[in-house]
């Protein structure tokens, strides 16, 4: 629960964040006429909506288990991220489209002190925003909470293209449209990241093989001279939980509950080390 409370604060003062940016950034592109810098407020916008699926994912994942969903609501999380990439394709088709008109339009923008300051002003509160995010959903191992943070760089890299943009803007007068579009392009690329490590973990991602190895490792040390041949390794996520599943080979002669306490002990063990969830199950060998 601590953690969970760790992951619901960062979330807050992102939502709180965003919005207080949002109306700086939308001010500023109106005073402008920046198709590029309202592009990036709405961009900032949807960010504390997007924190906002991520803060219901994080409170849901929290449920305990119960007798519909037996290994708890983790993967909660993992759909709030699926949420938080659809939102952000949304918004990059809705600027690219904006910004390819007023390419075509060849409309006028105009930008001032105002427009330098509150850009320099979101490209140093977002990264900061996406550090703390990043370190916090490592911290609980919180999917949704890295990828709320990787949209936060996101935006902060669009800030900073915008701002290049601001001094260019005088000499070329496609400029703007051009960041516009680049913009747009930087979101369907975090949109791919957060999509990519979202549905992969749905689908279900194979063991590590560093974890493989530790714990045939674990397993040589459970009872000497015998052999486990730990095999036919299954993990699943839940969000912040996990399940190993694993096959291992006893002597056919050993009673149920010998074999039984061996099992429990090599679980034991890896519970021990990883704090995930396991199921052993026994492959008898017939003695030759």
């Amino acid at each position: 629960m601590a953690n969970s409370k760790k992951g619901i604060i960062a979330t807050w003062v992102s939502i709180i964040l965003n919005i207080a940016l949002f109306i700086l950034k939308y001010w500023a592109g109106l005073l402008s006429h920046s198709v590029a810098l309202i592009a990036d407020a709405w961009h900032t916008l949807f960010d504390s909506v997007s924190s906002m699926a991520v803060l219901l994912g994080l409170k849901f994942s929290n449920k305990p288990a119960d007798h519909r969903h037996p290994y708890g609501h983790g993967r909660a999380e993992l759909i709030a991220s699926l949420i938080v990439g659809i939102l952000l394709a949304v918004v990059g088709f809705n600027f690219l489209a904006e910004s390819l008109i007023k390419f075509k339009e060849q409309a006028p923008f105009n930008f001032g002190s105002v427009a330098i300051w509150v850009t320099v002003v979101s490209v140093v509160v977002k990264e900061t925003m996406a550090r703390y995010s990043i370190i916090i959903g490592k911290n609980i191992q919180s999917n949704s909470l890295k990828a709320d943070g990787w949209h936060h760089r996101s935006d902060a890299i669009s800030s900073v293209v915008i701002l290049i943009g601001i001094f260019l803007g005088g000499r070329i007068w496609w400029i703007d449209s051009v960041m516009g579009i680049f913009v747009s392009f930087m979101i369907f690329y975090t949109t791919y990241g957060i999509m990519k490590d979202t549905i992969s973990i749905l689908l279900g991602e194979n063991i590590e093989t560093d974890m493989k190895e530790e714990i045939k490792i674990i397993g040589s040390g459970i009872k000497e001279n015998l052999f486990l041949d730990p095999h036919d390794f299954k993990i699943h996520h839940y969000g912040n939980h996990s399940e190993l599943v694993f096959h291992i080979r006893l002597p056919g002669d050993f009673s149920l509950s010998k074999a039984h306490s061996i099992a429990s002990e090599y679980e034991a063990r890896i519970v021990d080390k990883y704090r995930i969830g396991v199921t052993i199950h026994i492959d008898p060998v017939a003695e030759e």
